[in-house]
């Protein structure tokens, strides 16, 4: 018998979560530490500052959301089969692969867009909002850096549409899209955080890029734009786009965020005014 088999089925669990968290880190390690090597926006160090409460995050938003998202998204899935009619359910899935997936992608990042923008203009959300954009020095392992109730938050907004509009509901196509998305956006957001100066000319109009989100992180100018995940057209339809040729001078917010992780994760709790809210 091995020593798995003999432990208790929710400690497997978490055990097979972490190791294969651990071989995605060691595959986005490969992947974008070369990348991030030859085209740095900005030179840094690997071993930077941070960079372990960095790596803890990786793991904590990961692991913890999802476990805090299950019974939500249960009572969400039961109460939309309940309250919306039947019919409309079964024509959604009744649309083509191909179209479900586009019209998913879109509908996800409209709903997280007004998640994320929420996140800045509510002072309570941008209390747990603000240690993400604590980070004064981005890179790919920052799009972890966030408050389980921040990540919670973001992700039930891109997911409430989906399960509203039938997109997540019954049947194959359904069931598999909002792993599926969820999946293109969390290797999204690693790309969008990736210290890299490359510029891929007009469709960084269509398709978000690191030049698009790194203007969302910069300390003062314009951290109250570009909210969208994948779709820069989103933020142009709702007026908060800004996409210069270059890239900010700095990044991070005005107010003292704790250095240690401990600190960052019972921030929110403490007075207001050690984390401020943008508006």
């Amino acid at each position: 018998m091995t020593l798995l088999s003999s432990l208790p089925p929710e400690i497997v669990r978490f055990v097979v979560d972490v190791l294969r968290l651990c071989l995605w880190l060691m595959l986005l390690i490969a992947l974008f530490v070369p990348l991030e090597r030859l085209f740095a926006q900005r030179p840094s160090k690997f071993l930077r500052p941070q960079i372990g409460n960095d790596l803890a995050y990786y793991f904590l938003s990961s692991l913890l959301p999802a476990a805090l998202m299950s019974v939500p998204l249960a009572v969400l899935a039961t109460v939309v089969q309940k309250v919306l009619p039947a019919g409309f359910h079964d024509s959604v899935q009744g649309l083509p692969l191909w179209l479900t997936i586009f019209a998913g992608l879109i509908v996800a990042d409209i709903g997280s867009y007004w998640g994320h923008r929420l996140s800045h203009e509510i002072g309570f959300l941008w209390r747990f909002h603000a240690i993400h954009h604590s980070a004064e020095h981005i890179d790919f392992l920052v799009n972890g850096r966030a408050h389980p109730i921040d990540m919670v938050v973001t992700r039930m907004s891109g997911l409430l549409p989906l399960y509203i509009l039938g997109l997540g509901s019954a049947g194959p196509a359904g069931s598999m899209l909002p792993v599926a998305i969820t999946l293109i956006g969390t290797f999204m957001g690693f790309f969008l955080h990736a210290n890299v100066r490359l510029r891929f000319g007009p469709l960084e109009w269509l398709v978000a890029t690191p030049a698009f989100h790194h203007w969302h992180h910069s300390r003062t100018d314009h951290i109250d734009h570009n909210y969208a995940a994948t779709f820069p057209w989103i933020d142009r339809m709702f007026g908060t786009l800004y996409l210069p040729a270059h890239f900010p001078a700095d990044y991070g917010i005005q107010t003292p965020m704790p250095a240690t992780l401990i600190g960052q994760l019972l921030s929110p709790m403490e007075s207001p005014t050690v984390v401020q809210p943008r508006k």
